[in-house]
Formats: structure tokens, C-alpha cells, sequence
């Protein structure tokens, strides 16, 4: 267990908040640049919340944010401290749309790792039953942006969005994890779709076409292994690259594409 995770159920879930607010646009710098590819107004999604650090910084781009997060403590804890523009939603996103399903925890996990998963690893113990829920059936309109951290169930979750996303077609941000599962069911769905995938791994966005992630992250897999404290505050270490930003094949991230600032 990391040292984040270790110290999170000791702590005041403010200061949680705030440290999590301050350290994960480091770990995932795309965060950063979220006026490249999301658009002031309409509905974003964030599937696998967390402690909340994509609701919060999309609720101050979008109009409402549905945040579908599946740990029970943690869907609480988003519940109480993200902004009234944001709607928890305490279940599994897939393409189920009624009854409940194993989610799967780390020992001595209460879900600070932002490991569990819908798909059991080596790493996981025990399982919850909780609710799962189809995006599609979530009543959402105008959708420009859908974040999907899902630990392994990202193809189950796109085809329980499948309405949505050809009605809408709002930019998709997914984890892509080789370690962890084939992308190919994910890439072949969102190619069917006419999307194309980008990726950050520096300063500069990439076509994912032209950037080797199963090779990148074989090559920077012990990177992977370390907690968010020790990856924050490495300055000078590797990026370990998961997840792509899918965009409709006509449209590219920044500020001339679909994130244009007003």
C-alpha cells in the first residue's frame, strides 16, 4: 500500500481534498490543460471519481457535472465536497443497467488507491456489491466530455455510453492500461466511431498513432508501481503515459479546437 493511501483514512477528508487538488495535476498534467479539449457549458462526465479531482476542476468549465463513483465511502465523501453543479452518482458505470456487481478492493483498502476495478487482478482480495449503471440511462443531454477511470471495465462502460456518445459526440478521456488489458477492444470501438486518440506525453499533444503506448509503458511500467506522493515529487522522472484523449477525427485538442476558452 502507498503512502497516500496509507495516510488518507487518518486525515480530515478536507485536507484530502486540497492535497489531491494540488498534487494531481502533476500526476496527470492533462488535467492542466482541460481547456484543450473541454468547452465552457454543457454536461461532463467523470466515471470513477475518486477523491474528485476532474469534478471539481469540470465544474468550473462545465454547466453540471455527473460524477458515477462506485466505493460507497467515497461516493460520500464527493457527495459532500464537490460543488452543487456536481451530481454523485453511487454506483459502477458499465453496460448494465439494473442489479449490482462485484467491484473488487485491494486489502486493507477502503478505495484511496483508486485501484478497485469491476475486473479482479492479483492485487485484489475482497469484493462490494454495488449498484451498476448504464451511462446511457442516466438521462444526460448536451454531453461535451466524458473522463472513464475504470481500472480495466473501460469497453463495458463505452457500450453502456454508446446513445450518448453518437448523439453527443463529446471528447472521450480514458485510461489505457496494456498492464493491465488488450486497448485493441477499446480502440477498435472508438474507431468504428470515427474517433482518433492524442496523448501528452510532454509539452506537446501527439497523434496516438504515431506514439508507441504499449512500448512506452512497458518501458516505464516500475514507473507505474509508485504511489501518487513519490510520482508527484519526482520532478525529474519519466511520465508513465495511460490515458489517451479520443476526439471525433475532425477535431484536435487545443485552443484552436473544441476547448476554446470563453
Amino acid at each position: 500500500m502507498t503512502l497516500a493511501a496509507r495516510l488518507a483514512p487518518r486525515v480530515s477528508p478536507r485536507l484530502v481534498r486540497t492535497a489531491v487538488d494540488v498534487l494531481y495535476p502533476r500526476f496527470e498534467p492533462e488535467l492542466r490543460r482541460i481547456a484543450d479539449f473541454v468547452p465552457r457549458g454543457g454536461t461532463a462526465v467523470d466515471v470513477g471519481g475518486w477523491y474528485g479531482p476532474w469534478s471539481r476542476r469540470l465544474a468550473r468549465r462545465a454547466e453540471s457535472v455527473v460524477t458515477v463513483e462506485p466505493v460507497p465511502r467515497l461516493a460520500r465523501l464527493l457527495d459532500a465536497g464537490t460543488p452543487a453543479n456536481v451530481r454523485v452518482v453511487a454506483a459502477a458505470a458499465g453496460d448494465r443497467g439494473t442489479g449490482t456487481v462485484a467491484l473488487w478492493l485491494p486489502p486493507g483498502d477502503q478505495g484511496d488507491r483508486g485501484v478497485s476495478s469491476l475486473v479482479r487482478r492479483e492485487i485484489h482480495d475482497r469484493a462490494l456489491d454495488v449498484p451498476c449503471v448504464r451511462l446511457d440511462d442516466l438521462g444526460l443531454t448536451g454531453v461535451t466530455f466524458v473522463k472513464i477511470d475504470v481500472d480495466g471495465s473501460e469497453s463495458a462502460v463505452l457500450h453502456g455510453a454508446l446513445e450518448t456518445v453518437r448523439r453527443d459526440r463529446p471528447a472521450l478521456f480514458i485510461e489505457v492500461e496494456a498492464r493491465i488489458g488488450s486497448p485493441e477492444p477499446v480502440l477498435d470501438f472508438l474507431a468504428e466511431l470515427d474517433y482518433r486518440g492524442w496523448v501528452l506525453p510532454g509539452r506537446s499533444w501527439v497523434p496516438l498513432a504515431d506514439f508507441d503506448l504499449a512500448g512506452h509503458q512497458a518501458e516505464t511500467a516500475h514507473v507505474a508501481e509508485r504511489g501518487l506522493l513519490r510520482r508527484t515529487l519526482a520532478p525529474f522522472s519519466r511520465r508513465y503515459v495511460n490515458s489517451v484523449l479520443f476526439l471525433p477525427a475532425a477535431r484536435r485538442p487545443g485552443p484552436a479546437g473544441p476547448g476554446s476558452p470563453g
